[in-house]
C-alpha cells in the first residue's frame, strides 16, 4: 500500500535567465524580460511529494516534521531572499530557470531521504506557471 504525503513551502528569490554564450539580442529575444540585467524576482511555491509504504509501527510513510526541517535545510535557508544567480553555487553556473531549479531541489531533497521513497517536486514560478519533477 503506496501513499503520497505531501509538504509545501514558501521561498522568494531573484534570478536572471541569460545565456552567456549567446548575443545580448538573442537573449532578449529567448528569454525577454526574464533576462532583464536588474534581474527579477518570484514568490516561488514549492509542493514537496514524497511516496513510500505505510510504517506499521508508526503509521507514517515519513514525519512531516522531517520533511519541513529538510525542506528549511535544504530549499528555504539557502535560497529564500537571494539572487539565485549570483548568492548561490547552484547556479553561479546554471540558468535558474524554474525547471532547473526543480531540478536541483529535487537533487538536494534526494539525498537526504531513504532510497526506498519516491521523491517529487513541483515548483510554481507564478500561479500559472510551474514545473515538476520527479528523477526520470
Amino acid at each position: 500500500m503506496r501513499v503520497s504525503v505531501f509538504r509545501q513551502a514558501h521561498f522568494n528569490a531573484a534570478h536572471r535567465l541569460h545565456n552567456p554564450q549567446w548575443s545580448d539580442e538573442k537573449n532578449q529575444q529567448i528569454f525577454g524580460l526574464c533576462n532583464n540585467p536588474s534581474f527579477h524576482g518570484h514568490n516561488y511555491e514549492l509542493i514537496v511529494q514524497i511516496t513510500g509504504e505505510i510504517d506499521p509501527e508508526t503509521g507514517y510513510v515519513i514525519d512531516l516534521k522531517i520533511v519541513k526541517d529538510l525542506i528549511e535545510e535544504e530549499v528555504v535557508r539557502p535560497f529564500d531572499h537571494k539572487n539565485l544567480n549570483i548568492d548561490t553555487d547552484e547556479f553561479r553556473n546554471l540558468n535558474p530557470t524554474a525547471e532547473n531549479i526543480a531540478v536541483v531541489i529535487w537533487q538536494k531533497l534526494r539525498r537526504r531521504l531513504d532510497s526506498h521513497l519516491d521523491l517529487s517536486v513541483r515548483l510554481y514560478e507564478t500561479p500559472r506557471n510551474f514545473v515538476e519533477y520527479s528523477g526520470a
